[in-house]
């Protein structure tokens, strides 16, 4: 069976192939209008979202199928102090699917670890967005017409910012990519993505200070907020909020054919003069979210009994009682999970569930 934890839990192949599902539900929408039906969808949102469960819920809906589920933990047996994979044990006699969103990071591997359909995690804490990945591919594919040799910013929090790590990971596969980091020093991307994922897969990088200076050289621009809810250090937080912010000032040096991303919501990154500009894909890309979902939820309900389609081994995986992660956050340090982690190339130890450093 295979699950969608992490952007890697499926390969290029199957990523090319839900890209191409995507395009082939937009260009023939009547074709799938009932593909789903008698299916269900459970949606368990732990933490506030609008546009990432009103996409799930439309793309179940226009697939024919059924949504149950809760936007809020409060609601729901959690509050009692049900864990997740008890949580999802029952919920699994009730649908065919589930998407996850959880404030704790690791939540929907546990989720995975303990069910018998299809997991697709919604977004854990500021570990990993795969389906908002997905959906940035998509978008950089119908804007660019292609993926493969670009050269792609990354602007504001990409310490913090999951939907930065995932799309990172997933472009490693890809030809001829190219990395700007545009951010302040306490928003610059983790050392492991870089050591990890970049010189791992020998994606050419570099850091920057500004966007100014680089915004000429971009195919993509992927602006992202400053989160507070990320941040333990308020007057961190007051520190960078507004570091940097992309006006139509900016926009003139870009490529005529530049796309702005934003995974959304904004706050005030981006100028709402930049709105008119026809390179400012951010609202398309919301779009391109619910029809990348159909393709998901479509394909995962399809390879669920296939040999073909499982997750990938993680033969470097260990349990180590002794261990601890010390990611406050950590879904370990809340519920009996088991302690789990993973040895990099580099040798070291990272918690399985959140990727923090041992």
């Amino acid at each position: 069976m295979k699950h969608l934890i992490e952007p890697t839990d499926i390969s290029r192949a199957e990523t090319d192939r839900i890209i191409a599902l995507a395009l082939d539900i937009i260009a023939h929408p009547a074709d799938y209008r009932d593909s789903l039906r008698y299916h269900k969808l459970a949606t368990l949102f732990y933490e506030p979202s609008t546009r990432t469960r009103l996409s799930f819920t439309s793309a179940m809906m226009e697939l024919g199928g059924q949504v149950l589920g809760f936007s809020d933990a409060r609601n729901s047996s959690v509050s009692k102090g049900e864990t997740v994979a008890d949580t999802v044990r029952v919920v699994e006699n009730f649908v065919d699917i589930v998407a996850m969103r959880h404030p704790l990071e690791g939540a929907p591997l546990v989720a995975s670890q303990a069910s018998h359909i299809p997991i697709i995690n919604a977004g854990d804490g500021s570990h990993a967005h795969p389906t908002q990945t997905l959906t940035d591919l998509l978008t950089i594919q119908r804007e660019l017409g292609h993926i493969d040799n670009i050269t792609i910013g990354f602007c504001g929090d990409l310490k913090f910012g999951r939907t930065v790590h995932s799309l990172i990971k997933a472009l490693s596969r890809y030809q001829g990519i190219k990395v700007i980091l545009i951010a302040p020093d306490e928003l610059r991307l983790p050392d492991y993505i870089k050591k990890d994922v970049c010189d791992r897969q020998g994606i050419d990088y570099r850091e920057v200070k500004d966007i100014e200076s680089v915004i000429g050289e971009l195919d993509v621009l992927y602006m992202t907020r400053v989160q507070q809810e990320r941040f333990l250090d308020m007057e961190e937080f007051e520190r960078v909020k507004n570091c940097f912010v992309l006006d139509a000032a900016k926009m003139k040096g870009a490529k005529s054919r530049m796309a702005v991303l934003h995974p959304l919501p904004r706050v005030n990154e981006i100028r709402p003069e930049v709105d008119a500009d026809p390179r400012a894909a951010y609202f398309r890309q919301v779009g391109n979210g619910k029809y990348v979902r159909m393709a998901l939820i479509y394909s995962l309900l399809k390879w669920k009994d296939d040999p073909q389609h499982t997750m990938p081994e993680h033969p470097e995986r260990f349990s180590d009682e002794t261990l601890k992660c010390p990611n406050p956050k950590c879904i370990s340090n809340h519920e009996e999970t088991g302690h789990l982690f993973h040895k990099t190339d580099s040798g070291v130890i990272r918690c399985a569930f959140c990727d923090t450093k041992v």
